[in-house]
């Protein structure tokens, strides 16, 4: 997926983080953290290269991401983004 879509998206889950579908959620997170280390379950699981929060743990409720779930995933962009300046 290429920059300009995932950044659609991002901007979409800041605006409105109860209203995204789980398979974007999904994608955004597979673009910053890569593959989950768990996946199958009910839960994706993503190893962060720190220790402690923000976690990313995703699960999907009725095909769309839950809204606190968008907000760690959004914290932790956050995070690695500042970490990269």
């Amino acid at each position: 997926m290429d920059d300009k879509k995932i950044r659609d998206i991002v901007d979409t889950m800041k605006r409105q983080p109860q209203n995204v579908r789980f398979s974007d959620l999904g994608k955004v997170c597979d673009y910053y953290f890569g593959e989950p280390r768990q996946k199958g379950t009910s839960h994706c699981i993503y190893k962060m290269p720190w220790p402690g929060d923000p976690r990313v743990n995703i699960q999907s409720d009725k095909g769309t991401g839950k809204a606190y779930q968008v907000k760690q995933v959004l914290a932790a962009i956050k995070k690695l983004e500042e970490g990269k300046k």
